[in-house]
């Protein structure tokens, strides 16, 4: 289990220090299936994770969705027949916090 997934994960307020591009290489090792993107601007860590069936995919996006409501922080979800894609981002800071790294990593041990 990676150690993001046992860290406290805390919300962010507007003024959140953002991770350094330092920081967030580091963090990348833990979670080496998420992808750094960039949309309209904003940084943003994506994956996406197959499955063999709509009902799978879904299952897995509600459950996403329990941990975001545990949580208080809400990811982009796509979910499709096969597949679901995650996007993690601090919305209030636009762009990544080291909170997005721990709740990707949560992520994968749904």
């Amino acid at each position: 289990m990676s150690r993001l997934n046992e860290q406290h994960c805390e919300a962010c307020r507007v003024g959140a220090p953002r991770v350094t591009a330092e920081e967030a290489a580091e963090l990348q090792r833990q979670i080496p299936e998420w992808q750094q993107i960039e949309v309209e601007g904003v940084a943003q860590l994506q994956r996406v994770y197959p499955f063999s069936d709509f009902v799978a995919a879904l299952a897995f996006t509600n459950r996403v969705g329990e941990l975001a409501e545990q949580q208080g922080h809400h990811p982009a979800i796509l979910t499709e027949y096969g597949r679901v894609t995650v996007r993690w981002w601090t919305h209030k800071i636009k762009g990544l916090h080291r909170n997005d790294f721990i709740m990707a990593a949560r992520t994968d041990a749904l």
